[in-house]
């Protein structure tokens, strides 16, 4: 750009990055281009069209790099109601290693929610920072979580919300047209067991089914992580646990991170990781070295 000045930064993920003036790039990106053209002018007229622009990964030594996942910081979410504010999260901070099934716990109201809101870019913090992957995701802008969510996310709600009027089958392939790597609706249906509801109305399921529906659809994006808000409330005991096991089962299988939030303590010896939440703080965290499988699990 005109024989700028530039400067070269090694990060934490070991990468090496480049600023110039206020924009990043990762180096690598910038060498590939150079091997096919002449000068790096039309990539970065290129890159200036796009709205999103890269953010350095906080270069901090202490983290680690093999298997870092979410990592929350001193996360702060307020609601103003007119002069009354409500602060929803108050100084949270936790992390996730990849691949683990960790549950956050807490009555009604301690804000385990709006921690798996924010997670999953639908909400966004007052103050804090938190990453995913090594990503800076709460500096995101609107249309860079849209992205985080279309390809990184996959959420299972507590009442299914399933579209009535399409059939297992469809609701899935409705939500893998948003992507462009994704499992087939088939294959992921009988994945979870339900081969032979494939055309079936969510109507016709019982409710269990319905949520297995609901977990094959998350899955068939292939996401990076895995969000489960309340999964089994609305189920009774047994099938509530057929559930949990298939998210455990998951979790090992596929080395995909699983965050579940509950206000049931009975299932926390199922996770490898257990964060406490009272009064919109973590008040604990426990590491399981030995989680117990779902089946050992009464409550």
């Amino acid at each position: 750009r005109n024989k700028t000045e530039c400067t070269v930064i090694e990060a934490y993920d070991g990468n090496l990055y480049v600023q110039i003036y206020n924009e990043i790039f990762v180096l690598k990106e910038l060498q590939r281009y150079l091997k096919e053209n002449e000068s790096l002018e039309g990539y970065f007229e290129k890159t200036n069209k796009d709205e999103s622009k890269m953010t350095l990964p906080n270069p901090q030594s202490d983290w680690d790099k093999d298997n870092l996942n979410e990592i929350f910081e001193n996360i702060n979410k307020e609601y103003k109601m007119g002069d009354v504010v409500i602060k929803a999260n108050d100084n949270v901070s936790f992390d996730v290693k990849q691949g683990e099934f960790s549950i956050i716990v807490g009555p009604s109201g301690s804000g385990k929610t709006t921690v798996l809101n924010m997670l999953g870019g639908m909400d966004s913090p007052t103050s804090g920072q938190f990453y995913v992957d090594g990503t800076l995701i709460s500096n995101y802008t609107r249309k860079q979580l849209n992205s985080y969510r279309r390809f990184d996310i996959g959420f299972i709600f507590q009442f299914y919300n399933l579209i009535p009027n399409l059939t297992a089958k469809e609701n899935i392939e409705l939500s893998t047209q948003t992507v462009t790597d994704f499992i087939p609706a088939v294959e992921i249906l009988e994945k979870v067991g339900l081969k032979d509801r494939i055309n079936n109305f969510p109507a016709q399921l019982s409710g269990g089914e319905q949520q297995r529906v609901a977990i094959a659809r998350a899955l068939a994006k292939k996401p990076k992580l895995l969000l489960c808000d309340e999964p089994t409330g609305a189920l009774d005991y047994n099938t509530g646990k057929m559930i949990l096991k298939l998210l455990q089962d998951t979790c090992r299988n596929d080395n995909m991170t699983v965050i579940l939030v509950t206000h049931n303590t009975a299932i926390c010896p199922m996770a490898d990781r257990v964060i406490h939440m009272k009064s919109s703080k973590v008040t604990n965290i426990e590491i399981n070295e030995n989680p117990m499988p779902v089946e050992m699990i009464e409550w």
